[in-house]
């Protein structure tokens, strides 16, 4: 039997880049199309978790495993939000300037059969104190956009974080011990 269709329920160019480190190449690209609105009072983990399982059911398939992601910022029990303009990426900057968060990165898998796994990654990054400068000067870079929180870790945003503790890919998007671990339980192959 050969290995098993893998299906990325993703559009973001950061976790396909992340799935190929794995030695991965998924088979075909199916981004979920859900809600993504939190309910009242929902906490940060059961939140990343709920999207993950939702976008893997969304897209899922009778021809292979589904893996979806979700990665959300969250200071103390707020769940930031995506930043889509620049008012948004400022508040979630000023708000994580010199504090301590966290990055819950959850993936599930769905298999043909409807079985669905997951996991969650949780990291602890700090920012050091930002001055309105540094907040300017990031927000001109434009990164900030559709992030969570409002940064990228993999950009201009990695100078100005004092400390991580956890997964660096799991802050970028897609946890790859996690996601390795997730998928040789489901019996893909990885080197």
């Amino acid at each position: 039997m050969g290995q098993p269709t893998l299906i990325l329920a993703s559009a973001s160019p950061r976790r396909r880049e992340l799935i190929a480190r794995l030695g991965l190449e998924p088979a075909a690209i199916n981004p979920a199309d859900i809600d993504e609105t939190p309910a009242a009072g929902e906490r940060p983990r059961d939140y990343a978790i709920r999207m993950a399982r939702e976008k893997a059911q969304a897209a899922a398939s009778d021809d292979g495993f589904v893996l979806a992601g979700d990665t959300v910022v969250a200071a103390g029990r707020r769940i930031l939000p995506k930043a889509e303009d620049e008012v948004t990426a400022r508040k979630c900057l000023e708000l994580l300037s010199g504090r301590r968060h966290r990055v819950l990165s959850a993936i599930a898998l769905r298999a043909p059969d409807g079985h669905m796994r997951e996991r969650l990654c949780e990291t602890m990054v700090l920012f050091k104190r930002l001055s309105a400068e540094e907040i300017d000067a990031y927000l001109a870079s434009g990164e900030w956009e559709g992030k969570a929180g409002g940064y990228a870790i993999q950009g201009l945003a990695e100078g100005l974080i004092s400390r991580i503790q956890g997964s660096h890919s799991g802050v970028v998007g897609l946890p790859l011990y996690e996601t390795r671990a997730l998928l040789k339980s489901a019996g893909f192959q990885i080197v």
